[in-house]
């Protein structure tokens, strides 16, 4: 059993981490795969939001400077990354290649994420 899915974007949230992200995106030094399939130029995709509502798992989204020691720990400095906790264990669910082989894709993200799961119950 899954107790949540954790996404890791490869940023710092709040207003400095946005702008840091969006400037070095602009000029090709900061890319983060996960940021390209939750989110549009502008915003979240809604495409994204039906997914997680159909998931039946919870699914957290976090930046670098939110994640407690824990997660920090289980992430490292593999971000992006998706992780899934499950008796009170964090472990990678898809990594930084992984997500960058979606090419921003949400129904693609699904379908791996799925696909992942499903292996963990082999």
């Amino acid at each position: 059993m899954v107790d949540r899915i954790l996404g890791v974007y490869n940023a710092d949230g709040g207003l400095v981490g946005e702008l840091r992200y969006i400037v070095g995106h602009m000029l090709g030094t900061v890319s983060c795969a996960l940021c390209d399939i939750t989110h549009s130029p502008i915003r979240r995709k809604r495409e994204w939001d039906a997914l997680v509502a159909e998931l039946g798992v919870h699914v957290d989204l976090r930046h670098l400077n939110e994640l407690d020691d824990r997660e920090a720990a289980a992430v490292g400095d593999r971000a992006p990354l998706v992780l899934v906790e499950r008796n009170g264990m964090l472990e990678p669910l898809l990594d930084a290649a992984q997500l960058d082989a979606l090419d921003g894709s949400v129904s693609a993200f699904g379908v791996a994420v799925r696909d992942a799961l499903a292996n963990l119950s082999r």
